[in-house]
């Protein structure tokens, strides 16, 4: 990315980073090591995108973007909650995130556990909150806790996460592929665009063009994750890579090859960007996210 995307999304980072401060439970010292788990993972150098991408949207359709802060930080918590789970020996068995031992390794595996736990039901606690969402009117929150829920469960994420375990060690079509990455990646990158939409009291068609627009970068998403897999360099990343081809994972790259690879995440990008051309010049910083994900290094 050229300078200008670099500071503003650096500047949407600290805002969130802020604002997650703000909101994060006070201590309570018979929750201390949970507590201390949740701020280690939420606090590790994410790179924000989810939340980002809310603000941006809300942006994009005329809204201001504090209106959707509280909407953005439950992204990041739902987004850590998923990673902490994501890392237990149940699952991926990742050993590092972010360049730091992953939760489980640093607090034990219940803790981790426990710690996913809070984050997922605080980021619900936090939507409901009338004094935090005061800004959005009542009916537009319900709207957007389905969206959320509807991405962070069965329909989304959780679906998404059962079927790339069932696709281990199998042999799997273009089909299935797309639907775990749409599902255990995308859901929640859609939804971050549609919430912000939601909350900016876009039109129907602004919400229909954030829609595709979340569908297109949040596969595109997860092709660079895959190609990063393969091609990061471990001491950027913060964590091993070649892991998926060590545990026969299903990716875009063990399907169709690299530079395929490559070739339909440029593809994506593309039809998103025309995805929302709607928005004009407003839709710009959406643009550069979009190029910010491909071109990403971790």
């Amino acid at each position: 990315m050229v300078n200008t995307p670099v500071i503003e999304l650096k500047k949407f980072q600290e805002l969130v980073d802020g604002t997650l401060r703000s909101y994060f439970p006070p201590p309570d010292r018979h929750v201390h090591r949970i507590r201390k788990a949740m701020e280690y993972s939420l606090f590790a150098g994410g790179k924000r995108i989810r939340p980002i991408l809310c603000l941006m949207a809300c942006k994009a359709v005329g809204g201001g973007v504090n209106k959707a802060l509280p909407a953005a930080c439950a992204l990041e918590y739902i987004h850590t909650y998923s990673l902490i789970h994501d890392d237990l020996p149940a699952l991926d068995n990742d050993d590092y995130r972010r360049g730091r031992l992953s939760c489980h390794k640093k607090f034990g595996e219940a803790t981790a556990i426990l710690a996913g736990d809070a984050l997922l039901t605080e980021a619900f606690s936090l939507l409901s909150r009338k004094e935090v969402m005061k800004k959005v009117p009542a009916q537009i929150r319900i709207k957007v806790i389905r969206e959320i829920a509807g991405a962070a469960g069965i329909q989304g994420m959780v679906a998404g996460q059962e079927a790339d375990l069932e696709a281990e060690n199998k042999k799997v079509s273009m089909a299935w592929l797309r639907y775990i990455h749409n599902h255990k990646t995308g859901a929640l990158i859609k939804a971050s665009l549609v919430c912000g939409g939601l909350i900016g009291e876009g039109s129907p068609g602004e919400i229909r063009a954030l829609k595709k627009f979340g569908e297109k970068i949040g596969l595109a998403f997860q092709i660079k994750d895959d190609l990063l897999n393969v091609e990061g360099q471990a001491k950027i990343m913060g964590k091993k890579t070649g892991t998926d081809e060590e545990k026969a994972k299903a990716t875009f790259p063990v399907l169709i090859g690299v530079e395929p690879s490559k070739i339909l995440g440029n593809k994506l990008l593309d039809e998103a960007k025309r995805d929302i051309r709607i928005f004009g010049k407003r839709g710009q910083s959406l643009i550069e996210i979009g190029t910010y994900i491909l071109s990403r290094d971790r």
